[in-house]
Protein backbone atom coordinates (compact mmCIF):
# COMPACT_ATOMS: atom_id res chain seq x y z
CA UNK A 1 0.00 0.00 0.00
CA UNK A 2 1.38 3.41 -0.97
CA UNK A 3 1.66 6.35 1.40
CA UNK A 4 -1.18 8.09 -0.43
CA UNK A 5 -3.43 5.07 0.04
CA UNK A 6 -2.49 4.88 3.72
CA UNK A 7 -3.27 8.57 4.15
CA UNK A 8 -6.66 8.24 2.44
CA UNK A 9 -7.48 5.17 4.52
CA UNK A 10 -6.54 6.96 7.74
CA UNK A 11 -8.61 10.02 6.82
CA UNK A 12 -11.64 7.84 5.99
CA UNK A 13 -11.84 6.23 9.41
CA UNK A 14 -15.28 6.87 11.00
CA UNK A 15 -14.08 8.86 14.03
CA UNK A 16 -11.63 10.98 12.07
CA UNK A 17 -13.96 13.95 11.67
CA UNK A 18 -15.45 14.02 15.14
CA UNK A 19 -15.61 17.19 17.23
CA UNK A 20 -15.77 15.24 20.51
CA UNK A 21 -13.43 12.28 19.92
CA UNK A 22 -9.72 13.02 20.58
CA UNK A 23 -8.97 11.06 17.41
CA UNK A 24 -10.94 13.55 15.31
CA UNK A 25 -9.24 16.25 13.26
CA UNK A 26 -11.79 18.96 14.27
CA UNK A 27 -11.20 18.09 17.94
CA UNK A 28 -7.43 18.37 17.55
CA UNK A 29 -7.74 21.55 15.49
CA UNK A 30 -9.71 23.27 18.25
CA UNK A 31 -7.17 22.07 20.80
CA UNK A 32 -4.35 23.39 18.59
CA UNK A 33 -5.98 26.81 18.24
CA UNK A 34 -6.80 27.07 21.94
CA UNK A 35 -3.15 26.63 22.90
CA UNK A 36 -1.98 29.03 20.19
CA UNK A 37 -4.50 31.77 21.01
CA UNK A 38 -3.97 31.49 24.77
CA UNK A 39 -0.21 31.79 24.34
CA UNK A 40 -0.60 34.78 22.00
CA UNK A 41 -2.96 36.54 24.42
CA UNK A 42 -0.62 36.07 27.39
CA UNK A 43 2.41 37.22 25.39
CA UNK A 44 0.53 40.27 24.08
CA UNK A 45 -0.57 41.30 27.58
CA UNK A 46 2.99 40.98 28.86
CA UNK A 47 4.66 42.70 25.93
CA UNK A 48 2.60 45.28 24.06
CA UNK A 49 1.88 47.64 27.02
CA UNK A 50 5.55 47.57 28.08
CA UNK A 51 6.81 48.17 24.54
CA UNK A 52 4.28 50.97 24.05
CA UNK A 53 5.45 52.82 27.17
CA UNK A 54 9.14 52.36 26.43
CA UNK A 55 8.71 53.47 22.82
CA UNK A 56 6.68 56.52 23.87
CA UNK A 57 9.45 57.73 26.14
CA UNK A 58 12.15 56.55 23.69
CA UNK A 59 13.70 54.14 26.16
CA UNK A 60 14.61 50.50 25.89
CA UNK A 61 16.16 50.70 22.43
CA UNK A 62 18.81 48.17 23.45
CA UNK A 63 16.08 45.86 24.74
CA UNK A 64 14.21 46.13 21.44
CA UNK A 65 17.28 45.33 19.35
CA UNK A 66 18.18 42.46 21.68
CA UNK A 67 14.69 41.02 21.33
CA UNK A 68 15.26 40.61 17.59
CA UNK A 69 18.44 38.61 18.12
CA UNK A 70 16.96 36.56 20.94
CA UNK A 71 13.93 35.72 18.83
CA UNK A 72 16.16 34.42 16.05
CA UNK A 73 18.41 32.44 18.37
CA UNK A 74 15.86 30.70 20.60
CA UNK A 75 15.31 27.06 19.53
CA UNK A 76 11.63 26.28 20.07
CA UNK A 77 12.18 22.59 20.71
CA UNK A 78 14.94 23.35 23.21
CA UNK A 79 12.63 25.67 25.15
CA UNK A 80 9.90 23.05 25.31
CA UNK A 81 12.29 20.41 26.61
CA UNK A 82 13.81 22.85 29.13
CA UNK A 83 10.43 23.80 30.62
CA UNK A 84 9.32 20.17 30.60
CA UNK A 85 12.46 19.19 32.53
CA UNK A 86 11.98 21.99 35.08
CA UNK A 87 8.29 21.12 35.54
CA UNK A 88 9.13 17.46 36.10
CA UNK A 89 11.79 18.38 38.66
CA UNK A 90 9.48 20.78 40.53
CA UNK A 91 6.55 18.32 40.50
CA UNK A 92 4.42 20.61 38.31
CA UNK A 93 1.99 19.33 35.69
CA UNK A 94 3.94 18.60 32.52
CA UNK A 95 0.84 18.40 30.31
CA UNK A 96 0.15 22.14 30.20
CA UNK A 97 2.70 24.55 31.67
CA UNK A 98 5.89 23.56 29.81
CA UNK A 99 4.33 24.04 26.39
CA UNK A 100 2.47 27.21 27.39
CA UNK A 101 5.58 28.85 28.86
CA UNK A 102 7.66 27.90 25.83
CA UNK A 103 5.07 29.30 23.45
CA UNK A 104 4.79 32.57 25.38
CA UNK A 105 8.58 32.95 25.39
CA UNK A 106 8.67 32.44 21.61
CA UNK A 107 5.94 35.02 21.00
CA UNK A 108 7.50 37.78 23.12
CA UNK A 109 10.33 38.96 20.77
CA UNK A 110 8.28 39.70 17.61
CA UNK A 111 5.48 41.35 19.60
CA UNK A 112 7.87 43.58 21.55
CA UNK A 113 9.99 44.47 18.53
CA UNK A 114 7.09 45.34 16.23
CA UNK A 115 5.26 47.39 18.85
CA UNK A 116 8.40 49.34 19.70
CA UNK A 117 9.33 49.88 16.05
CA UNK A 118 5.78 50.85 15.11
CA UNK A 119 5.60 53.60 17.72
CA UNK A 120 9.13 54.97 17.28
CA UNK A 121 8.67 55.21 13.51
CA UNK A 122 5.73 57.61 13.82
CA UNK A 123 6.06 61.24 12.82
CA UNK A 124 7.03 63.19 15.92
CA UNK A 125 5.00 66.19 14.68
CA UNK A 126 1.82 64.15 15.10
CA UNK A 127 2.66 63.33 18.69
CA UNK A 128 3.63 66.94 19.42
CA UNK A 129 0.35 68.16 17.92
CA UNK A 130 -1.62 65.84 20.19
CA UNK A 131 0.38 67.01 23.17
CA UNK A 132 -0.23 70.63 22.19
CA UNK A 133 -3.99 70.13 22.12
CA UNK A 134 -3.97 69.05 25.77
CA UNK A 135 -3.74 65.26 25.51
CA UNK A 136 -2.11 63.54 28.45
CA UNK A 137 0.77 61.13 27.85
CA UNK A 138 -1.54 58.16 28.42
CA UNK A 139 -4.08 59.55 25.96
CA UNK A 140 -1.34 60.07 23.37
CA UNK A 141 -0.21 56.47 23.75
CA UNK A 142 -3.71 54.99 23.54
CA UNK A 143 -5.42 57.36 21.10
CA UNK A 144 -2.57 58.40 18.81
CA UNK A 145 0.45 56.12 18.90
CA UNK A 146 -1.31 52.78 19.35
CA UNK A 147 -3.82 53.26 16.47
CA UNK A 148 -1.19 54.68 14.11
CA UNK A 149 1.22 51.83 14.90
CA UNK A 150 -1.50 49.19 14.52
CA UNK A 151 -0.36 47.93 11.06
CA UNK A 152 3.11 47.10 12.41
CA UNK A 153 1.72 45.64 15.64
CA UNK A 154 -0.70 43.42 13.72
CA UNK A 155 2.18 42.24 11.56
CA UNK A 156 4.00 41.22 14.73
CA UNK A 157 0.90 39.40 15.97
CA UNK A 158 0.66 37.55 12.66
CA UNK A 159 4.30 36.45 12.73
CA UNK A 160 4.05 35.38 16.37
CA UNK A 161 0.80 33.47 15.88
CA UNK A 162 2.03 31.53 12.85
CA UNK A 163 5.14 30.61 14.80
CA UNK A 164 2.95 29.41 17.66
CA UNK A 165 0.78 27.31 15.35
CA UNK A 166 3.88 25.56 14.05
CA UNK A 167 5.38 25.08 17.51
CA UNK A 168 2.26 23.58 19.12
CA UNK A 169 2.70 20.65 16.75
CA UNK A 170 6.23 20.11 18.08
CA UNK A 171 4.90 20.35 21.63
CA UNK A 172 2.97 17.11 21.16
CA UNK A 173 6.25 15.36 22.04
CA UNK A 174 5.92 16.44 25.69
CA UNK A 175 2.20 17.23 25.86
CA UNK A 176 -0.64 14.71 26.00
CA UNK A 177 -2.69 17.05 23.83
CA UNK A 178 -0.45 18.71 21.30
CA UNK A 179 -3.21 19.53 18.85
CA UNK A 180 -2.62 18.34 15.31
CA UNK A 181 0.97 17.46 16.17
CA UNK A 182 -0.39 14.49 18.08
CA UNK A 183 -0.93 12.69 14.78
CA UNK A 184 2.68 13.19 13.74
CA UNK A 185 4.08 11.96 17.05
CA UNK A 186 1.73 8.97 17.19
CA UNK A 187 2.50 8.15 13.59
CA UNK A 188 6.22 8.01 14.25
CA UNK A 189 5.55 5.78 17.25
CA UNK A 190 3.83 3.27 14.95
CA UNK A 191 6.80 3.04 12.60
CA UNK A 192 6.09 2.08 8.99
CA UNK A 193 2.42 1.58 9.79
CA UNK A 194 2.01 5.22 10.76
CA UNK A 195 3.19 6.92 7.58
CA UNK A 196 -0.35 7.78 6.54
CA UNK A 197 -1.05 9.40 9.91
CA UNK A 198 2.21 11.38 9.71
CA UNK A 199 1.41 12.72 6.25
CA UNK A 200 -2.17 13.58 7.21
CA UNK A 201 -1.00 15.35 10.37
CA UNK A 202 1.58 17.37 8.44
CA UNK A 203 -0.98 18.40 5.84
CA UNK A 204 -3.41 19.41 8.59
CA UNK A 205 -0.80 21.63 10.29
CA UNK A 206 0.10 23.30 6.98
CA UNK A 207 -3.56 23.85 6.12
CA UNK A 208 -4.24 25.38 9.53
CA UNK A 209 -1.27 27.75 9.16
CA UNK A 210 -2.49 28.88 5.73
CA UNK A 211 -6.01 29.47 7.03
CA UNK A 212 -4.64 31.48 9.97
CA UNK A 213 -2.54 33.54 7.57
CA UNK A 214 -5.65 34.34 5.56
CA UNK A 215 -7.64 35.24 8.67
CA UNK A 216 -4.94 37.65 9.84
CA UNK A 217 -4.90 39.24 6.38
CA UNK A 218 -8.65 39.86 6.69
CA UNK A 219 -8.28 41.20 10.23
CA UNK A 220 -5.60 43.62 9.08
CA UNK A 221 -7.73 44.70 6.14
CA UNK A 222 -10.79 45.51 8.23
CA UNK A 223 -9.14 46.62 11.49
CA UNK A 224 -6.72 49.14 9.97
CA UNK A 225 -8.21 52.20 8.25
CA UNK A 226 -7.62 52.06 4.49
CA UNK A 227 -5.79 55.38 4.37
CA UNK A 228 -3.45 54.34 7.16
CA UNK A 229 -2.81 50.95 5.55
CA UNK A 230 -1.97 52.57 2.20
CA UNK A 231 0.29 55.10 3.90
CA UNK A 232 2.10 52.35 5.80
CA UNK A 233 2.46 50.27 2.63
CA UNK A 234 3.89 53.25 0.78
CA UNK A 235 6.45 53.86 3.50
CA UNK A 236 7.42 50.18 3.47
CA UNK A 237 8.00 50.29 -0.29
CA UNK A 238 9.79 53.67 -0.17
CA UNK A 239 11.15 54.31 3.34
CA UNK A 240 12.94 57.48 2.17
CA UNK A 241 9.79 59.13 0.83
CA UNK A 242 8.82 62.47 2.38
CA UNK A 243 5.26 62.82 3.62
CA UNK A 244 3.27 65.51 1.77
CA UNK A 245 2.59 68.82 3.45
CA UNK A 246 -1.00 68.69 4.83
CA UNK A 247 -1.45 72.38 4.14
Amino acid sequence: MSIIDETVRWLSEPNRWSWTDPAGIPYRTVEHLEFSLLSLAVAALLTIPLALVLAHYRRGEFLASSAVNIGRAIPSFGLIILFWFLASRWDVSTTFWPLLLALVALALPPLFTNTYAGVTSLEQDTVDAARGTGHTELQIMLRVELPLASPVILAGLRVAFLQLVATVAIGAIVNDGGGLGRYIVDGFALGAGGYGEIVAGGIAVIALALVCEGVFALITRFAVPRGLALQHRGRSENPHAVAPDPS
